[in-house]
């Protein structure tokens, strides 16, 4: 199904013609066909004689009636469109339409749970996919009140933005449609306040749900909801859910100062859901991945919390107020980022969070601000092809990051001072930039303008450098730090920006520790800034860390003498977040080509033991599989596989029973075991259902962690991957044994997987994501070729480079990012001139594809660039050895 555009021309445009009161929008959903029924009447008021359109993606429009007068269907409906001509000052539109199912995550989506055989349906809207389920002026800023009627099967649960109501008999409304069914009821949603289309929602199915409420900062009760397929609600940790809501409820309402903005807040596991979550006003949907049928990481609870207390802060970010058009969406997504980490880090157990959110989310950001797709945190959108793309790691984490910088230099009461004013002059409203800088600056006394030029309006990133000095002694006579823009190829060079920032000195005790002897904070704004050299230091300081804290948003680097000292003594450090502040930066060097991928590896395999903080564990294992698949040459991964395995193994028996560094260090190893005799480990795991070591459980996740890795490995076949399928024969089992089925490095493997992804548009959105996932597991063989396809696919790469402009054609978006992104050929030469040439071949693409493409380009250039400088350390190695 293809994808349709509005562009922010068109958008405004129609804002300007257009204001809308309410819609009263009628579905029949009884799960059944490809397709379900949907009548919408919109009241709105326009200009006395312009015309318009109204938004729809329909599979067939029986009627549309514009203020009483029937309008020729075949003149007026196009592919996503409903022209409306002859428009009065008050008008009165009603279509009825048939919309179709959805199973890619987006629109109505319907998914049929396997073990019951259960029908679930769930909306997802964001950016523009209310129109795939009633017709609708689908932009921001036409907000309206909605009122949903839901004619379903009795059996079912049905939720939406309002509070349910007592379902009621439905002969009456089928009757007025033409419909015959039995064993329906009706359920009338009262109005909502007024909502952007994109945050209302409906839920139906057989859900099981739990219940509570809390009391509300204005005395009102507000009921809470956890809900959940059948099959799976027996893992729903409903207490807790409740526990962080109260928190999280209590938090934001004393920090914002204003009450919960809606009658009720439900929170609903969905499944094939394509995101975290999402913020659907009083109705959040949640990813199924945090409903934990097994025993879960320490990482994967708080992201959990994060994510809740994320879509919790939205209800007044994005909800309540919402931006104009797309370009402010950080003003959703950054705040949303930034409070909800304030709120995890102060009101629930995980207080050290904000170490997560440095390592692994300002990770994700530091890497998307260096590549061509870069952008503004206030981003320049032209259609909705240029939003659909932007959920990026500038809009959430470096948004939140720049937001956590503003609050420290204005002063957090102003700050949050300036919030309520925002929110209490645009309650229900929408806006821009310049409406959140015109309160902050009220309450704050700054002016911003240039902090949002500088911070906010400009793309990319800064590096930070120590300057060290010393005398003939060894004595420091000079600390400064440096600032450098990072520049890329065609885009805008960064300005230098200004900065407060901690600068760390640390000392190696004989015994191996790591003691901080003195910290200092400065500002940066220019070129250089000096440091005031520590009174009485005898010499210099074994290790300098720049940016200590994590304060600003930057790259960073050590000295030389500083970064042999922290990679040796890394897991001397006490404090977590400098102790990752290390691992990122030594990372961050293999990133960039300037040392070599061994050298990360080393350090992992070393003193990954010591990292105590869940979530930079979890980051460095990944790291580390990343710098084996991706920044070393393919002729030397077998070999480092199978050392960091090793390592791995050593510190699974060395970490205390039952902890969570023992749960992640036994998963590392099944991920990389290589030789035989690790092979043999894994497999015996599987066949006698038990770890070698005390404190873990081989339990349902675990166990398809063991027959992924031995199906990737061929040494489980399919009878094997049969023989767990029927074990767990879950939707999410399913999924797991596509990716296996995907993950054998054989010819027939890959190119059914291959196949199935290229050419079934059948395939749920689950399946495709799990099925691409193995099939790009080991497609590279040793020599720097690709595993052979079948016929009827003669080269992986040419048919990827052939189909890849058609899936943005006829596939969702959702798909057709997935099939871009997971499909693209591991980095090669021929791979790199590849997508050049299709580059250059492509120019008139759709946006949202060709960003992609370069973003591919720039990785396996970069890729390729660090694999050089793996090879490079390799042979000055060999000669210094031979010397």
């Amino acid at each position: 199904m293809a994808q349709h555009n509005l562009t922010r021309a068109e958008a405004a445009e129609r804002a300007a013609q257009v204001s809308v009161t309410s819609y009263d929008v009628t579905l029949v959903l009884d799960g059944q066909g490809e397709t379900f029924r949907s009548v919408t009447t919109v009241r709105f008021a326009a200009d006395s004689d312009d015309s318009t359109f109204i938004d729809a993606v329909t599979a067939k429009v029986h009627s549309i009636r514009l203020n009483g007068e029937e309008l020729p269907v075949d003149e007026h409906v196009s592919a996503a469109r409903i022209s409306l001509p002859g428009l009065a000052p008050d008008n009165e539109l009603r279509i009825d339409a048939e919309f179709f199912y959805m199973n890619t995550g987006e629109g109505l989506h319907r998914f049929v749970d396997p073990v019951d055989d259960e029908t679930y349906l769930y909306t997802q809207f964001e950016v523009p996919d209310a129109r795939r389920v009633f017709a609708v002026f689908e932009q921001p800023d036409l907000k309206a009140s909605f009122s949903f009627t839901i004619i379903a099967p009795e059996s079912w649960t049905v939720v939406s933005n309002s509070p349910t109501p007592v379902a009621g008999e439905p002969h009456e409304a089928l009757a007025e449609l033409g419909i015959e069914s039995a064993d329906m009821a009706l359920w009338q949603f009262a109005p909502t306040p007024p909502l952007s289309s994109y945050i209302t929602a409906i839920i139906a199915g057989p859900y099981k749900s739990a219940h509570s409420s809390l009391l509300s900062r204005d005395g009102e009760e507000v009921p809470l909801g956890v809900y959940a397929r059948a099959s799976l609600f027996e893992h729903v940790d409903a207490e807790e859910i409740f526990k962080l809501t109260r928190a999280g409820f209590t938090f934001f309402e004393d920090l914002f100062a204003i009450p919960y903005p809606f009658e009720k807040f439900d929170q609903l596991f969905v499944p094939e859901f394509n995101a975290g979550a999402m913020e659907n006003a009083g109705a959040v949907t949640i990813v199924e991945d945090y409903v934990f049928r097994s025993r879960p990481k320490r990482s994967t609870v708080e992201s959990r919390a994060v994510t809740i207390l994320h879509e919790l802060a939205h209800m007044w970010f994005g909800d309540l107020v919402t931006m104009r058009w797309w370009n402010d969406l950080w003003l959703n997504e950054s705040f949303a980022e930034f409070t909800s980490t304030l709120a995890t880090a102060e009101a629930s157990e995980f207080s050290d969070v904000w170490t997560s959110f440095a390592t692994v989310e300002k990770a994700w950001a530091y890497q998307q601000d260096q590549l061509p797709s870069t952008h503004p945190i206030v981003a320049p959108i032209e259609d909705l092809f240029d939003v659909e793309v932007n959920f990026d790691g500038i809009t959430y984490a470096k948004g939140a990051a720049v937001l956590k910088q503003l609050v420290a230099w204005v002063g957090r009461d102003a700050f949050f001072a300036g919030v309520k004013r925002y929110f209490d002059a645009h309650a229900w409203a929408n806006t821009e930039l310049d409406d959140l800088l015109t309160e902050l600056e009220a309450t704050s006394g700054r002016d911003l303008r240039t902090w949002s030029q500088l911070w906010l309006e400009e793309s990319g990133i800064n590096l930070l450098r120590p300057i060290v000095e010393t005398d003939e002694s060894g004595q420091l006579t000079r600390l400064a730090i440096s600032q450098e823009a990072v520049e890329l190829p065609g885009r805008p060079v960064p300005s230098l920006r200004p900065h407060r920032v901690a600068i760390g000195c640390y000392d190696i005790t004989d015994s191996g520790q790591v003691v901080r002897t003195h910290i200092q904070s400065i500002d940066l704004d220019g070129p250089v800034a000096e440091v005031e050299v520590p009174a009485g230091a005898s010499s210099r300081p074994d290790i300098i860390v720049v940016n200590d804290g994590d304060l600003t948003y930057a790259k960073t680097r050590f000295d030389e003498v500083s970064l042999r000292n922290a990679v040796a003594h890394a897991s001397g450090f006490e404090d977590s977040l400098t102790q990752l502040l290390v691992f990122s930066t030594v990372w961050d060097m293999v990133r960039d080509g300037e040392i070599p991928a061994q050298d990360y590896l080393a350090l992992v395999g070393a003193h990954a033991g010591s990292i105590t903080h869940s979530a930079g564990l979890l980051a460095q294992l990944r790291q580390a599989k990343a710098a084996i698949t991706r920044f070393l040459p393919p002729h030397l991964r077998a070999d480092a596989r199978a050392r960091f395995a090793d390592d791995l193994w050593t510190q699974l028996h060395n970490a205390a029973p039952g902890s969570d560094s023992q749960l992640q260090f036994l998963i590392g190893f099944a991920e990389t075991a290589e030789t035989d005799s690790q092979l043999d480990r894994v497999a015996q795991m599987l066949e006698t259902g038990s770890a070698p070591v005390e404190g873990v459980s081989i339990d349902t996740d675990l166990r398809w962690s063991l027959v992924i890795a031995l199906a990737a490995a061929g040494r489980l076949d399919e009878a094997g991957i049969s023989a767990a399928l029927e074990a767990d024969d879950t939707a999410m089992g399913r999924n797991k044994a596509q990716t296996a089925k995907a993950s054998p490095q054989t010819p027939a493997a890959k190119t059914a997987a291959f196949r199935s992804l290229a050419d079934d548009r059948e395939l749920p959105n689950s399946v495709v994501a799990a099925t691409a996932l193995g099939f790009a597991a080991g497609l590279q063989l040793p020599d720097g070729s690709l595993v052979a396809a079948e016929e009827p696919v003669g080269s992986f790469v040419t048919e990827y480079f052939d189909r890849v402009a058609g899936w943005w054609e006829s596939r969702t978006l959702e798909i057709a990012q997935t099939l871009t992104l997971r499909l693209y050929p591991p980095a090669t030469p021929e791979a790199v001139a590849r997508t050049r040439q299709w580059l250059q071949e492509h120019p008139a693409a759709p946006k949202g594809l060709l960003r992609l493409m370069a973003e591919n380009l720039d990785n396996a250039e970069r890729d390729l660039r660090a694999q050089q400088t793996a090879v490079e350390a390799l042979s000055a190695a060999g000669a210094e050895a031979g010397s």
